[in-house]
């Protein structure tokens, strides 16, 4: 049974005249507040999809035993990435490979890259940069490692394209080079040593501490956009109410209001 109100004959009841009834307005103050709610749970939500890492110099700065941060014959992970690491190295003879189109403090050079042992095993390090590569190649007679061996590790980059030729490498990778190399232990470490201090008549490679980089969690971000979906439902489902109370009124039998006339008693 219908509890709408009769109206009119001919008057439509408008959305506005719903809405200002104290019964809706104290309806839209709880879909505002609601929304507040959802709205707020969204910022909280947004505010940890936004992963910003810390850098702490404490651990990658402060030099630590190579043997502590990398084990050879395993690729690199993301926590060893970029780490000023330590250890005894010796050159073997002869076994280098001058690197080009590297790049020291926007200039375009060449590196020497030595072949070291260690008592972990076998690793590659670059000893310094050279504007060309005569001097890079001239500074192999008396190349040498400053004892501890001192600098920043780093993952092995991607080799260089097929049909480059032999001895115009560019690319620092660690399978690459241990093909250069005359020999060749069971341990090779996977990455490669950046030389704080640089062998004779080498430039230091200037070499950037890693720095922190924006990441996205996307199921928080997912959780956020949800969030703002539950706050606009919320303002909505209070317009459909309305809407459906408008619609029920206006639908509702018309009803027809007639003037009470009054009659003279005639004597």
């Amino acid at each position: 049974m219908s509890t709408a109100t009769p109206r009119p004959l001919g008057a439509d009841v408008g959305f506005w005249t719903i809405a200002r009834r104290p019964r809706w307005i104290a309806a839209l103050l709880l879909a505002l507040a609601i929304a507040a709610g959802f709205a707020a749970l969204g910022q909280w939500q947004l505010a940890r999809s936004i992963v910003v890492p810390v850098a702490d110099a404490s651990t990658t700065e402060t030099p630590t035993a190579l043997t502590t941060v990398a084990k050879p014959n395993v690729p690199v992970t993301d926590p060893e990435l970029g780490h000023m690491v330590t250890t005894r190295a010796t050159l073997v003879p002869g076994d280098f490979v001058v690197l080009g189109d590297r790049l020291n403090l926007g200039v375009t050079g060449y590196w020497l890259v030595g072949h070291a042992t260690t008592s972990g095993g076998d690793l590659a390090v670059a000893l310094g940069w050279a504007p060309s590569r005569a001097a890079a190649v001239a500074a192999e007679r008396d190349a040498s490692i400053r004892t501890p061996l001192v600098g920043r590790y780093l993952p092995s980059e991607s080799p260089d394209q097929p049909g480059v030729q032999k001895g115009q490498s560019s690319a620092a990778s660690v399978p690459a080079l241990i093909n250069e190399w005359s020999t060749l232990g069971d341990s090779v470490y996977g990455g490669y040593v950046i030389a704080t201090a640089p062998s004779a008549g080498l430039q230091k490679i200037d070499s950037p501490a890693p720095t922190a980089e924006l990441g996205l969690n996307w199921l928080n971000l997912f959780y956020a956009l949800e969030w703002a979906l539950f706050a606009g439902f919320a303002i909505y489902l209070w317009y459909r109410l309305v809407k459906d109370e408008v619609e029920k009124e206006n639908d509702s039998e018309p009803t027809l209001v007639v003037g009470a006339r009054s009659s003279a008693n005639v004597g």
